[in-house]
């Protein structure tokens, strides 16, 4: 079986979720951790299965409503505490492509003044020709639908693929617009991409989308590392060297930006990513030689702060640094987990070089997306349809 986030095509078996009797409760609860962040998983939304979600954030309007992407095309929201959806943000099904399983909806992003400023942006896969594209929707005031019909293309990218879309957007503490995608798909990175500046693929891209410039939808910010840099070299690149970002996060205390990568067959990995870093794809997978297999040339390449192999998982989900209150154990922790093993982690959120974490949480859960809200609290999301909240074991 494959999965969302562009790992090999198996999975590891499945392990139980440590209930120790909770299920009444509706927790999944954790293992005892080395930090004493015991936390446990409470299920939101019990009575609508949701389709694929892939990604939560808050809408930012003071009402407390949470937006949940699903896959298929669509943005439900709720509240906390509702045990459905309760409405619908946006429904593009008719426009996203699902033609391989990495495509779809993948992410959205709401403009830092909203809803001052009423756009919505949002990342999805599109078809003839396979490409992903960067749009702005309008929640028309007072409403709680934006406009399908108002759609402006901000950026296309082609894809040679089906697969390693990235697909994560998010506005950084800067107010630009933060872009990540993958190396365009099959296997090994075959276009080279990872290593070539010249292309948008296999990098986080930084836009400003208040502002537009030589025919584009969007402005490149003077401050991005190759907008006056080598002939060739896209202007729009914060980072490079990825094969496929699958969620990242900007630390809400202090701007660090975390990635997980995806692997290829053997590492996955956490980054944290900086101006103008070279990630190491795909002349090296995690902190190993991929090509060449051995003797690879390392300089300039920028080291995980976590990786692990495959016996402990097979597609890296990034997640959020836990800023907030409920968890007091949890705070100042990264915490990431695994499409495939369902296990979530914790890293110290300070770390700048490889560095030991802890297991927190194991379970059955096909990790596709973790979420935060305005408070600073955390959310899983499960692939086949659940969303659960991040809570203090009982």
């Amino acid at each position: 079986m494959s999965t969302i986030n562009g790992t090999s095509e198996f999975r590891t078996p499945m392990r139980m979720a440590m209930a120790f009797g909770m299920a009444a409760l509706g927790l999944i609860q954790a293992y005892g951790a080395a930090s004493g962040a015991e936390i446990a998983l409470r299920q939101l939304i019990v009575q609508q299965p949701l389709k694929r979600p892939v990604h939560l954030v808050e809408i930012p309007d003071g009402s407390q409503r949470l937006a949940v992407v699903e896959q298929i095309g669509r943005v439900l929201w709720f509240r906390p505490g509702a045990a459905r959806a309760q409405g619908v943000l946006l429904d593009i099904r008719d426009r996203v492509s699902l033609s391989a399983n990495e495509e779809g909806l993948l992410s959205i992003a709401f403009h830092p003044d909203f809803p001052q400023n009423p756009n919505l942006f949002v990342y999805y896969s599109a078809a003839s020709p396979r490409r992903s594209v960067v749009s702005r929707f309008t929640v028309p005031a007072g409403e709680v639908q934006a406009d399908a019909n108002s759609e402006s293309v901000v950026l296309e990218a082609g894809q040679p693929y089906g697969n390693h879309n990235g697909g994560q957007i998010a506005f950084g503490p800067d107010r630009f617009l933060y872009i990540g995608l993958g190396d365009g798909g099959a296997g090994g990175d075959p276009g080279g991409h990872g290593q070539d500046r010249s292309t948008v693929l296999g990098a986080i891209l930084r836009i400003d989308v208040d502002r537009a410039e030589e025919g584009r939808a969007y402005a490149i910010p003077p401050g991005n590392p190759f907008a006056d840099g080598p002939a060739g070299s896209r202007g729009e690149i914060w980072a490079y060297g990825l094969r496929n970002p699958w969620r990242f996060s900007f630390d809400r205390l202090n701007g660090r930006l975390f990635a997980g990568d995806v692997g290829q067959n053997a590492v996955e990995e956490v980054d944290v990513i900086e101006k103008g870093g070279n990630y190491g794809w795909n002349r090296m997978e995690g902190t190993r030689c991929y090509s060449p297999r051995t003797g690879c040339d390392r300089s300039g390449m920028r080291m995980p702060v976590a990786e692990y192999d495959h016996s402990a998982g097979i597609s890296v989900t990034g997640g959020f640094v836990y800023r907030g209150k409920d968890i007091p154990a949890l705070r100042g922790l990264y915490l990431f987990g695994d499409y495939g093993s369902g296990r979530i982690w914790g890293l110290p959120g300070d770390v700048n070089q490889l560095a030991r974490y802890e297991l927190l949480l194991d379970t059955s859960l096909l990790i596709s997306s973790f979420g935060e809200d305005a408070r600073g609290e955390l959310y899983v999301l499960d692939h086949r349809g659940a969303v659960y909240r991040i809570v203090p074991a009982p």
